[in-house]
């Protein structure tokens, strides 16, 4: 997996790159998106292969997917197909989203609840977690039960947890020592 995350990498990058320099970085996110659930499916995996398919046609044939217009994205897919990466092109998508992401310092939030939150407590949560991390939190919420009560939340790499489970475990290893 680090291999085909090296490979889409650059590509992302160059991507990245050309968005910017045109102010175009949400409509080549949206392309690049559309370009990617394009490359999983079994028909355009099976058409890569056909050796009776130009290069050329296969650009158009994805270009037409993702719907965008711009030539620079045309260049783009020809350049990933000639090269034979369009199965990185997930990849390129998932780590133009982490530039963009930088870029608009917006990070991804997962919070587990034991109970569903409502609007106002999921904003006072997130607004809390925008001044700790200072950057726009965009947050994910699922049910767990088996928290008891509380949260927890996982922003990149940092745990925070806040659930009724989480102390009691604690507790419990304090107890022991």
């Amino acid at each position: 997996m680090a291999e085909a995350a090296t490979i889409a990498r650059p590509y992302a990058e160059a991507a990245f790159r050309l968005a910017e320099d045109k102010g175009t970085i949400a409509g080549w996110s949206a392309a690049l998106s559309r370009l990617a659930v394009g490359a999983e499916s079994p028909e355009l995996v099976q058409l890569l292969g056909d050796p009776r398919i130009a290069p050329a046609q296969l650009a158009e044939l994805l270009v037409s997917v993702s719907a965008d217009k711009d030539p620079a994205l045309g260049q783009f897919v020809a350049t990933l197909i000639e090269n034979k990466r369009v199965s990185a092109l997930p990849l390129v998508h998932e780590q133009f989203e982490a530039l963009k992401n930088r870029r608009e310092s917006i990070v991804d939030a997962q919070i587990d609840s034991a109970l569903p939150l409502n609007d106002a407590q999921l904003a006072e949560l997130v607004s809390g977690l925008e001044t700790r991390f200072k950057r726009k939190i965009r947050p994910q919420v699922s049910i767990d039960p088996e928290l008891i009560g509380g949260v927890v939340v996982r922003v990149g790499d940092e745990v925070i947890d806040g659930s009724v489970r989480g102390k009691l475990a604690g507790m419990a290893a304090a107890l022991k020592n």
